[in-house]
């Protein structure tokens, strides 16, 4: 949302540091189309973990309250409404460990404050469904607030360790950094913690690797990667330089995750102006 006032601020606040060069993926991807009409608002994606081959797609602001599944090929397989909850402005998503042993749970970040209008933030929480599931009918939804006011957010990640959740904000010259320990109280509103920044602006999507070991945050322009070491947190993974991933322009990419084997990333871009060419892309691992 708002990506070309986004876009006169990309030069002057991705570029400000020197980062570190390293191919870690391929330059360029796999891209296979997406068919208008399915999943053209796309702010979040993540690869499932119940329904292999296939990948989570939510949608922003003006759309329905529902997740919508495609394969690794682009195609369209179903949406699943989230039943009783609303989309005021979702705009991120992450499969992670939640509450119960054993289970991924999906996370929907309800994030997206362009106006800077409202106290309260939320994220809903359930498990992963089956591609059997036609609605999701219970949730936990854990209400947040900042401790500085409002923010725009559109790149959220939970930490698949500490099952911590880390919201990153999208109009500050430097990105802030928030934090929602676990364990997310559901009877109030929690406050989130301020922990990092970062030295760049507009994120729009972020993701942490299955095996907790990896961190990319995307911008409309960059995807930007960390790697936490043995111990380290995720605050002080964020005072370290990320590295500089290839990337072919989209034309509104809002959304990127790692495939579930941990073998590449996706990026998906929303279809704004009534473009036909939107594409699923793929980077695979070298």
């Amino acid at each position: 949302i708002t990506f070309l006032g986004g876009l006169l601020l990309i030069g002057c606040k991705e570029k400000s540091t020197p980062l570190a060069s390293k191919q870690l993926f391929a330059d360029t991807p796999v891209s296979v189309p997406i068919v208008a009409g399915f999943v053209d608002e796309a702010s979040g994606i993540a690869d499932s973990w119940v329904n292999p081959g296939f990948l989570w797609v939510e949608q922003d602001s003006g759309n329905p309250p529902e997740l919508t599944l495609i394969g690794y090929d682009g195609k369209f397989r179903k949406k699943i409404p989230v039943w009783g909850a609303l989309n005021r402005d979702w705009e991120d998503m992450a499969l992670a460990r939640g509450p119960l042993a054993g289970v991924r749970y999906i996370y929907l970040a309800d994030v997206g404050d362009n106006n800077l209008q409202y106290e309260n933030y939320y994220i809903y929480r359930f498990p992963e469904p089956e591609v059997s599931v036609d609605t999701v009918f219970s949730w936990d939804k854990i209400t947040f607030r900042y401790p500085d006011g409002s923010h725009n957010a559109e790149a959220v990640f939970v930490d698949d360790v500490s099952r911590d959740i880390f919201i990153i904000t999208k109009n500050d010259a430097k990105a802030r950094l928030f934090k929602l320990s676990y364990p997310q109280r559901l009877d109030a509103p929690n406050m989130a913690s301020l922990v990092g920044e970062l030295e760049f602006g507009q994120a729009v999507s972020a993701a942490m690797s299955p095996d907790s070991r990896e961190v990319i945050v995307k911008t409309y322009s960059s995807l930007y990667h960390w790697n936490p070491q043995n111990g380290e947190t995720i605050e002080s993974t964020f005072k370290r330089l990320p590295k500089l991933l290839s990337y072919k322009s989209e034309i509104q990419g809002e959304a990127v995750c790692f495939k579930r084997d941990n073998t590449g990333i996706f990026t998906l871009s929303e279809r704004p102006f009534q473009v036909s060419n939107i594409e699923l892309n793929f980077y695979k691992r070298n």
